[in-house]
């Protein structure tokens, strides 16, 4: 896939260096030869080249977030041995704190209005 893009390459190089160093070339006239005829052309196709991948890609990483929500959504079943202990949570707890009593949350604050 690369070897056409190397070979152009090598092709303009070869042409910024014939005006580099021709007698009627300058430093200046290689250094635009090589940009307007290298980096920018094959820049512009090699994105155009790589569309088909970032869309896979692309598709490919909404495929599996879809797949990891609808997980994370789906119910866990009951084994029905009725020893009353409830299933594990879905999300580990990240913070390393003691989680808070229920009777904090529903403590409910008034303000007295002045």
């Amino acid at each position: 896939m690369y070897l056409v893009p190397i070979a152009w390459m090598y092709v303009v190089l070869m042409m910024a260096l014939a005006e580099a160093f021709s007698t009627q070339g300058t430093v200046l006239g290689a250094i635009v030869t090589f940009v307007l005829y290298g980096l920018l052309p094959l820049s512009i196709v090699m994105y155009l080249m790589g569309t088909p991948r970032r869309r896979a890609a692309r598709r490919k990483a909404e495929a599996e977030e879809a797949a990891a929500a609808a997980l994370n959504a789906a119910p866990v079943a009951d084994s029905g041995s009725g020893s009353g202990s409830s299933p594990p949570s879905a999300q580990p707890d990240d913070g390393g704190h003691a989680p808070a009593a229920q009777a904090v949350d529903a403590l409910v604050t008034e303000r007295k209005v002045p």
